[in-house]
């Protein structure tokens, strides 16, 4: 049996230059009514930059939502200019970390909290990092600072509580998953 919710009405209660905020009045599959708290995105890509010898780069951003400095993989908004996640992605990693990559291949997507939120993630791995001497610049109201960790560093980081936010976690078990594969087929 496919279990579905029926919009009966939609309102919009905020818009913003990130999100939308919806409130949906749905009828449950039970026949009952009941109201969705809906927050719209136009989705994300986020990098997981490998550099030559081995590392991982990583950004230092304050977060207001949870009011404290994390160290996350570069990542950004898809917008207007974008026409595809993979330019998005090419962008956000030159913006933040003043690289391109020869390498830029899809590992995953998916929906990042589908209880509340349509934002979906594509992670990309980047590799045969080039130095760009003029880079495009960061966003005006963004402040970061670029952090090369090698695989145990970025663990140690993990175990701190400085690598919190869902993507740099999944970057973390891929990575895993990466060495522990390497060392299998040597």
């Amino acid at each position: 049996m496919e279990y579905k919710e029926e919009t009966i009405k939609s309102n919009c209660i905020y818009k913003g230059n990130i999100t939308e905020y919806w409130v949906d009045d749905v009828l449950l599959p039970n026949g009952k009514k009941s109201k969705r708290e809906l927050v719209k995105h136009a989705g994300a890509v986020a990098i997981m930059p490998f550099t030559d010898d081995g590392k991982m780069i990583f950004v230092k951003q304050f977060r207001k939502a949870i009011e404290k400095s994390i160290f996350e993989i570069p990542a950004g908004m898809i917008d207007k200019t974008d026409g595809t996640p993979i330019e998005t992605g090419r962008r956000e990693l030159e913006e933040e970390t003043g690289f391109q990559a020869r390498i830029f291949e899809l590992e995953t997507a998916f929906y990042t909290s589908p209880g509340f939120s349509n934002e979906f993630l594509y992670i990309y791995r980047a590799e045969e990092l080039i130095k760009i001497e003029n880079p495009l610049p960061k966003d005006e109201d963004e402040f970061l600072e670029i952090v090369v960790l090698s695989y145990d560093e970025a663990w140690e980081y993990y175990n701190e509580n400085l690598i919190v936010d869902a993507k740099t976690v999944f970057a973390l078990f891929y990575w895993k998953m990466k060495i522990e594969l390497e060392q299998k087929n040597k």
